[in-house]
């Protein structure tokens, strides 16, 4: 498997030339989703309906499409679901990415989106097979409200112990996302800003977006990032932090005594399109250029059809190349995506 694994890498180094969208901009980030199962059902999110079809394929296939990815200049390799530590060989997908090199010669940056019910078990063996990075997505720190929006009993509970062994086990900074939904949970900002300085956790408040099962979203269901703020402020004066890198989509803020950090990302009221490094992999190997695309990209009917590394290449290439220039929530005509987003991974 080494061997085989090697000369993919070779051939995909081998095209050096960085991935550009026609809008002049440097994808360097990769987000694959691994399952499109969850064991959660958040109101936001599922439908609730039991029985769906689900999609994963092997490692080795994931394996396979994030090196070529990586040596078309992919930097930061983020892994997604769906709820990602439901998938069988999760750890030896983590131990052989962590073996990739990139164009510069580094190990790629390795991060992981979950929901956190299993997260207590495994946070160590994560740490130990090459995980740097964590974002846990929890949506109170209320018990009786999370369980209500999650619809699983205890999860509260659960999500907090994986917040805490993630931090003992050094995958720090631990990030915490909470999706902000207008009659659900907006008034959860200044406990999750206490959250942030109590626990020592980063917090991130999202804009909610149209990308669930159901037609939940409205304009009047957002809860914009000017409100917010106003929240915070509530709580004690707030100080705008400069942003770690320019395709960083979270605003960032931090207290006036320096305790605590909180982002908000606001991509429905002032959308970072402009600057945006990403693509994704559905977990059916379907390349999506845009959360919001109206088509996929079938990078996994190449391999089946025995399509070699150049192929794959070009592939990506030309896909690439038909990269949106900006998403158009809330405008005239605007439709959701094809596909909702536990199906196209966070």
């Amino acid at each position: 498997m080494a061997t085989v694994l090697d000369s993919i890498q070779r051939a995909a180094a081998g095209k050096a030339e960085r991935l550009i969208d026609p809008h002049g901009r440097a994808i360097a980030d990769l987000r694959i989703s691994v399952t499109d199962r969850c064991n959660y059902k958040c109101v936001y999110c599922r439908t609730g309906n039991e029985g769906a079809a689900y999609a994963e394929l092997p490692i080795e296939d994931y394996l396979r499409m994030a090196r070529v990815f990586v040596g078309l200049g992919i930097e930061k390799i983020r892994l997604t679901g769906g709820e990602p530590l439901l998938r069988r060989g999760l750890t030896d997908l983590l131990r052989q990415l962590s073996r990739l090199r990139t164009l510069d010669g580094s190990a790629p940056d390795l991060a992981l989106t979950t929901n956190g019910h299993l997260l207590e078990e495994m946070a160590e063996s994560l740490r130990d097979a090459g995980l740097s990075r964590i974002t846990v997505s929890m949506d109170a720190v209320d018990a009786e409200r999370f369980a209500r929006i999650t619809r699983v009993p205890g999860s509260y509970e659960r999500v907090l112990k994986g917040v805490r062994a993630a931090k003992r086990a050094g995958l720090a900074p631990v990030k915490v996302n909470c999706v902000l939904l207008r009659g659900f949970n907006e008034d959860q900002i200044v406990p999750f800003a206490r959250f942030s300085r109590e626990e020592g956790v980063i917090v991130r408040f999202i804009e909610f977006m149209p990308l669930g099962e159901d037609r939940l979203w409205t304009p009047e269901s957002v809860v914009p990032l000017r409100e917010i703020e106003e929240a915070l402020r509530s709580f004690r004066p707030i100080v705008r932090m400069a942003p770690n890198a320019a395709s960083e989509t979270a605003v960032r803020y931090t207290f006036d005594d320096g305790v605590g950090e909180i982002g908000i990302i606001a991509p429905v009221t002032q959308a970072f399109c402009g600057h945006c490094s990403r693509v994704r992999l559905t977990s059916d190997g379907k390349i999506r250029t845009c959360l919001f695309s109206q088509s996929d990209h079938d990078l996994y009917g190449v391999m089946q059809r025995g399509g070699s590394d150049e192929e794959m290449v070009r592939f990506i290439r030309r896909t690439i190349e038909q990269k949106e220039a900006r998403h158009h929530i809330g405008e005239p005509g605007f439709l959701k995506p094809s596909r909702s987003m536990v199906h196209i991974g966070g």
